[in-house]
């Protein structure tokens, strides 16, 4: 690895110096250099307040919103925790905190490849505002303008890694103090104190994302401001697809290493002498916290932007635009506060249901959650929609057309979990019949209906509830006043992704309570607290209550069950919102190739000549889908490959270091050379995958301008179904497996052993490849808007030649993500072959 990162920055220098070599002239201005039009033009309310004046005061909630998670930050970190259980959860937030710090570096050095791409373009290719003097505004240097679009590339990095911190950080309190309040025989804490965990995350990152975005569009000047949002949404979507790849495969890696110990040497889940057990919990963090956390972030982030490009390209009136900005960011606004008070209210209905339970469903005051956040949110989008814009562009009815499709967007957001928990909840007859072939056919018949329940799912989710939900709101923007906009039905699937993170918050929540859960369970058992002398007596005495062990394992386990359910309904929510983004995303690379103006209007428009090429009869276009597609299937076999190399390194180590005699714990010095294991595959399987990403990327960029918006469609459409497919496969895989492990209690049996199987296969179906395809889209989407001009204004020999060369740098490295990662025959899991001694070292003891 140490040899890898002394090339890479060269390389990216090489790269932008060649770019730039092959610059000759500049092209006009882009969708990059538009300026903002001015927001305090525009009064709201009866002329009361400006629009600048209007989203100062989002500013206000965005400090609420961070005063709301750093409150419930403080409240778990003070809740009461027996200090076994508190060394353990240390110990799992100290192998985080030197896993991140092994990724931000790790990031900086592919940070070097966007930086080259980012200064030949606004150092060399963009000539700057030509309309500037007429706007009123400056046109600012290259020597200025492109340190500050790096450094806005820098702060969406930096937004997704300290999101993506807060959020290990808080789980790893929340989950020590949900295994005590376990102890206490009663299931409501055991729910509350993860979703607690979850809303202070989602709370504490929309806020984040929100002000940053708030302080770019109302303190930088207008005519950097359209720069900066594009280099703040690379950043972040950088950081979003190193985070949630390398996670992705560093918690499978653990997670296949730990699991199958329970056949091999037949123990109990999350065996405290079972050395994988802590890379497994680190895992959950860096899979199912870190990921999550940062996509969410960057999700909700490049969403915006999109919109904030479309809204810029394709409307051509200042005041419409106005509008149109101003009540995009006051609905966000708005669903901070709304997320809060749905918080509240359902809190309030499931402590006066279940408080005082004995046992309830965990899925059920989870789903109350979604569907008061849903319901809240129309309601509010209807109100504050008639309040800001009654009447906009001339037309007193769009307001309620806008929230019409915003309000598909949120639907989706509370229908697509509850249509996923049909193949992946615990109570479910896809997962139920998973168990059933298991019994008499096992791990082959496990395996196979695993994958029926997937495929069922694609069709569902994807093909009639997003697709369903798209078709709405393209009928609805049919209802636009003609010259409005280009292509309304564009605008209409960006605010349908707008809608889908309405309640942005609340999905966070409860894709972050599984994480919290999972490691709930861990802790309890690693902690080894009924082995204690004299437990009983202390927890007595020091906390007051009569502790229930048996109980307290039993209500882990299925709120695990349920953790793992809620993880499964997040996934689809962020891989739809993706894809329907990027359709926003995409236009405008199409109208920086087909748009023109208007002789007779002055009007922009779509040249006919140019939208024809946006079909399959102009071949180029076609071929660009069909690669596209391709690159969606060598990415799952590139990111699976890394977790199998991995997970054999890791399985060979721990097998040859299990000791089930004599010891009660696994020592420290294995447990952090499984981490380390886990680290290095996940960031070598990273390093081919993103240098693959972008040499792809460049490469179809310079092949043709429609080639590469159909490699953009195609890339989205074929990584929808497929992540849906491979998400929900898993998770019904996880969920059988948790059906004989808590409802048969039929543990070490045979049907066991097939349930484990499809869960390890399942593992890496769910939780690496799926939920990367969705940042994965995005970073080229975005990186796109660059590439395509980059190649545009390259002559067209020289053009190819580069397509060439990049396209053969990519092959090298898709070569590298099989041939350069294959199984080390000759491993034998001896320290000496893990070939991680610096990571060893670097982990806190």
């Amino acid at each position: 690895m140490a040899n890898t990162r002394r090339w890479i920055v060269p390389t990216a220098l090489s790269a932008a110096a060649g770019l730039a070599l092959g610059l000759p002239t500049p092209a006009s201005a882009s969708e990059a250099d538009l300026i903002l039009p001015d927001l305090s033009s525009r009064t709201y309310f009866g002329g009361a307040v400006d629009g600048w004046t209007l989203l100062l005061g989002g500013l206000v909630v965005c400090a609420m919103g961070l005063a709301f998670g750093l409150i419930f930050y403080r409240q778990l970190e003070r809740l009461p925790v027996h200090r076994t259980m508190r060394e353990v959860s240390e110990l799992i937030y100290a192998t985080c905190k030197t896993y991140l710090l092994s990724q931000g570096r790790f990031i900086l050095v592919l940070w070097a490849f966007i930086a080259a791409v980012i200064v030949a373009y606004f150092g060399f290719l963009s000539e700057g505002h030509a309309a500037a003097a007429a706007a009123g505004v400056r046109d600012f240097p290259r020597i200025v303008k492109v340190p500050v679009i790096l450094a806005f590339s820098l702060v969406g990095i930096a937004g997704s890694y300290l999101v993506a911190w807060f959020g290990i950080r808080i789980n790893t309190f929340a989950n020590s103090r949900t295994s005590m309040a376990s102890l206490r025989g009663r299931p409501f804490l055991c729910y509350s104190i993860p979703l607690k965990a979850g809303m202070s995350i989602g709370m504490v990152l929309i806020s984040v994302e929100l002000l940053i975005m708030l302080c770019i569009l109302l303190f930088v000047p207008r005519e950097l401001a359209g720069p900066c949002f594009i280099g703040f949404a690379i950043g972040e979507s950088l950081g979003a697809a190193a985070l949630r790849v390398a996670g992705g495969i560093f918690t499978k890696i653990a997670d296949i290493g730990a699991d199958l110990m329970k056949i091999v040497f037949g123990v109990k889940e999350d065996d405290a002498r079972n050395p994988g057990v802590i890379a497994d919990c680190t895992g959950d963090n860096a899979g199912d916290s870190v990921g999550p956390t940062a996509d969410g972030f960057e999700t909700y982030g490049v969403t915006g932007v999109a919109l904030i490009t479309f809204i810029l390209l394709a409307v051509a009136r200042p005041e419409v635009q106005v509008d149109l900005l101003v009540w995009i960011f006051a609905m966000r606004v708005m669903m901070v506060a709304v997320s809060g008070v749905s918080y509240f209210v359902n809190e309030a209905i499931a402590r006066r249901r279940f408080v005082h339970v004995r046992h309830f469903d965990f899925e059920v005051p989870l789903t109350g959650l979604i569907w008061v956040a849903s319901v809240l949110s129309i309601l509010a989008t209807y109100a504050a929609s008639y309040a800001l814009i009654p009447n906009i562009g001339g037309d007193p009815s769009l307001w309620w057309k806008l929230a019409s499709i915003i309000t598909c967007g949120t639907l989706a957001g509370a229908l697509v979990p509850e249509v996923t928990k049909v193949f992946t909840s615990t109570g479910s007859a896809h997962v139920q019949e998973v168990v059933t072939a298991s019994r008499e056919g096992g791990a082959s018949l496990n395996v196979l209906s695993g994958l029926t329940a997937g495929n069922f799912s694609a069709f569902w989710v994807g093909g009639v509830v997003i697709t369903g939900l798209m078709a709405a709101a393209y009928g609805v923007s049919l209802l636009f006043p003609e010259g409005l906009m280009l292509a309304p039905a564009v605008f209409a699937f960006g605010l349908v992704a707008f809608g889908f993170l309405g309640m942005g918050p609340v999905t966070i929540a409860v894709d972050s309570y599984g994480p919290v859960t999972d490691n709930a369970q861990s802790v309890y058992e690693l902690s080894l607290i009924e082995q204690e002398p004299g437990i009983a007596d202390e927890i007595r005495r020091e906390y007051g209550f009569e502790p229930d062990f048996e109980h307290a394992k039993l209500l882990l386990e299925e709120n695990d069950g349920a953790g793992n359910t809620f993880k499964a309904t997040a996934k689809p929510v962020l891989i739809g919102t993706a894809v329907v983004g990027a359709t926003t995303m995409i236009f405008s690379i199409v109208v920086q190739l087909a748009g023109g103006i208007d002789p007779a209007t002055g009007l922009q428009i779509l040249r006919p000549e140019q939208v024809e090429k946006l079909s399959i009869l102009h071949p180029p276009f076609l071929l660009g889908m069909i690669f596209g597609m391709s690159v969606i299937y060598w990415f799952t076999g590139a990111s699976i490959q890394a977790v199998i190399t991995g997970a054999y390194r890791a399985v060979a180590f721990i097998k040859r270091h299990m000791k089930l005699d004599g010891s009660s714990r696994a020592s420290m010095e294995d447990s952090k050379r499984v981490v380390a294991i886990c680290t290095r595959y996940a960031q070598l399987g990273m390093f081919n995958i993103f240098l693959t990403i972008f040499f792809v990327t460049l490469a179809a960029s310079f092949v043709e301008p429609f080639f590469f918006v159909g490699f953009l469609i195609g890339l989205a459409l074929s990584g929808l179904f497929q992540a849906i497919f491979m998400a929900n496969a898993g998770g019904a895989w996880d969920n059988a497996k948790k059906i004989v492990e808590t409802d048969l209690r039929e543990k070490g049996t045979a049907l066991h052993e097939a349930t484990v199987v499809g869960d390890t296969v399942g593992d890496p179906f769910k939780d690496t490849s799926s939920v990367a395809m969705n940042p994965i889209i995005k970073f080229a989407t975005l990186f796109g808007l660059l590439a395509v001009e980059l190649a545009q204004s390259i002559p067209t020999t020289m053009r190819l030649v580069l397509a060439a060369l990049f396209f053969a740098v990519a092959l090298a490295f898709i070569h590298r993500s099989f041939y350069g990662m294959r199984i080390d025959v000759n491993e034998t899991g001896d320290p000496s072959n893990d070939e991680a001694g610096k990571l060893v070292e670097a982990t806190p003891g």
